[in-house]
């Protein structure tokens, strides 16, 4: 029997639990996914919000606020990156600036400090690149960006250090009311990977399971409520663009959010995005011509010359959108010890250490749990041999000779410190994994060149065959066979008809040129001279992004 088990492993789920393994209590995460921050949690805008933007006494406000002031002591303690950069909301016209007047007056109800409407040539003082259009902006100089994957992951390494246990690949499949001797408790069957299923008894339940957490709510309440998936695409651009812009820059709220924003992330990218697009596949993470063609209209009203020749990827996220549009947080009153951190979306990730404390305060109460004496809040980070001194290396490479072997050129990722990755607390089991924590396969190349490399540390490390490596758990592996010596294998067998079968499909399409990279034009070209007839495609709206952005050719 545990005390807590908390559905869901984003970064919600990781504050409470981190909160929580500051008592006594027997507390487990079950997480569907092969990793920590699997969910909205690596999808989104990576910002700190300042709290002007949620409507008064609401759960949103007063989560945005407080995890606000608790972030930067936070990231001291649990060594992740964050920096308060401040925050500027654009206005173009006069009813902009009413708008701008009455969230700033909102945000001071709120308890944000420093708010200001500033003009036009103030805002463009403070950033150069902004639209000549601009007639004032909202300055907030509270708001803030972080890593959204390193906090979830500094959660979740310092929950399991102080005894938190983390089950990776476990979905949950139902949730029941029981009582028994022991009293009201709850049981929650969960399927793992390999398509086994378990039965788990709980004291509690904490359900922060992002855009499926009405599901979980459902099944245990007759207070229904309802989660719709809002998708929101983004662009990345190259590190190139680093001073583009120093602050975030939002423009005028809606009714489906904060809109397109453009800011920098603490790694020296430009980020931009997102869209807001509700639908109904909660799996729905696609990126579309028409989202990223709206970024790049919305962003490009922003500033002057927007870099768009430095993208170098585009990804899409959900939101958990209530119908309520607020946080659901607390207990229903029909399941008693059933607590929900439902409806998470924007200004979730700020909220996130908030909501932890609120929740996890709630649950300590109400289960008459004692104080963990053992608790420790500090966590050390991965060294980062990027942005270290050349004396911080030379000792680095002194008590590990691994952090002198680079893996990933683009952004500087030693062997060490993809090891160090691996061997921790809640470690990297997959190529995104890595990517998340240390950067490996985030610069330029996105893993082009270093994924080799990557699936050969992980093997050895993990003790399995290569052949076992994935990009985010089961279904995405990367190698489907050998290429030499086992030519008659029967999987060697059916990947040849299978090639064989592709290149008989081929053969009967018209040949014509679609957007690809040089690599993909190369192989082509040499399909072409053996005398087959060749259609290229390319997953993205920007193709050859590596290659033409880094040789100017785009």
């Amino acid at each position: 029997m545990y005390d807590v088990l908390i559905i869901g492993a984003g970064v919600t789920g990781c504050a409470v639990a981190r909160e929580l393994s500051r008592y006594r209590l027997r507390t487990a995460v079950l997480e569907r996914g092969s990793d920590v921050c699997e969910g909205t949690s690596k999808a989104n805008s990576g910002i700190a919000h300042a709290g002007y933007d949620a409507k008064p006494g609401s759960w949103k406000a007063r989560m945005n606020v407080a995890g606000s002031k608790m972030m930067e002591a936070l990231s001291r303690e649990l060594s992740f990156p964050y920096e308060r950069n401040g925050s500027l909301v654009l206005a173009f016209s006069e009813e902009d600036r009413q708008t701008l007047e009455a969230l700033a007056a909102q945000g001071r109800e709120n308890g944000v400090e420093g708010l200001t409407v500033i003009s036009g040539d103030a805002a463009r003082q403070k950033e150069p690149n902004l639209s000549p259009d601009v007639v004032c902006a909202l300055w907030a100089p509270t708001g803030g960006i972080v890593d959204p994957f390193l906090l979830t992951i500094a959660l979740a390494e310092n929950a399991k250090a102080n005894g938190v246990e983390f089950f990776l690949n476990t979905e949950v499949l139902s949730i029941s009311q029981t009582t028994g001797e022991s009293g009201h408790y709850y049981v929650i069957t969960t399927k793992a990977a390999d398509g086994s299923e378990q039965r788990w008894e709980t004291r509690a339940v904490v359900n922060a399971a992002g855009v499926h957490a009405d599901v979980f709510h459902n099944m245990v309440s007759e207070d229904k409520i309802h989660i719709v998936a809002r998708k929101g695409e983004y662009l990345l651009m190259d590190k190139k663009t680093k001073g583009f812009v120093h602050s975030t820059i939002f423009q005028c709220p809606t009714k489906m959010g904060k809109g397109v924003l453009v800011t920098p992330t603490l790694h020296g990218n430009l980020l931009i995005g997102p869209t807001a697009v509700d639908v109904e596949d909660k799996e729905a993470v696609n990126t579309t011509e028409q989202g990223l063609s709206e970024v790049l209209r919305k962003a490009g009203l922003f500033a002057r010359q927007l870099p768009t020749r430095q993208v170098i990827t585009s990804f899409a996220g959900l939101r958990a959108h209530e119908d309520g549009s607020d946080f659901i947080l607390g207990e229903p009153e029909d399941a008693e010890n059933f607590y929900d951190a439902a409806g998470i979306e924007s200004p979730g990730l700020t909220s996130a250490p908030a909501i932890g404390a609120h929740l996890s305060g709630l649950i300590a109460e109400k289960l008459r749990a004692v104080a963990n004496e053992t608790f420790d809040g500090h966590r050390e980070g991965i060294p980062c041999v990027a942005t270290a001194t050349e004396e911080e290396r030379e000792a680095l490479v002194r008590r590990n000779p691994l952090y002198a072997n680079v893996v990933c050129r683009c952004e500087l990722v030693t062997e060490g410190e993809i090891v160090d990755a691996i061997r921790r607390p809640v470690g990297a089991r997959t190529l995104d994994g890595i990517k998340r924590r240390v950067r490996a396969g985030m610069g330029r190349c996105q893993a082009g060149f270093c994924t080799p490399r990557q699936v050969e540390i992980l093997a050895r490390e993990l003790g399995v065959e290569q052949g076992e490596i994935t990009k985010h758990g089961r279904g995405s592996e990367l190698l489907v066979g050998y290429t030499k010596n086992v030519q008659d294998t029967p999987h060697a067998v059916e990947e040849r008809t299978h090639a064989a079968a592709v290149t008989g499909a081929a053969g009967a399409v018209d040949s014509r040129d679609e957007v690809c990279g040089e690599g993909g034009n190369h192989a082509a070209n040499a399909a072409c001279s053996t005398g087959e007839t060749v259609c290229r495609k390319d997953s993205e709206q920007f193709g050859g992004k590596f290659g033409a952005n880094r040789e100017g050719d785009a």
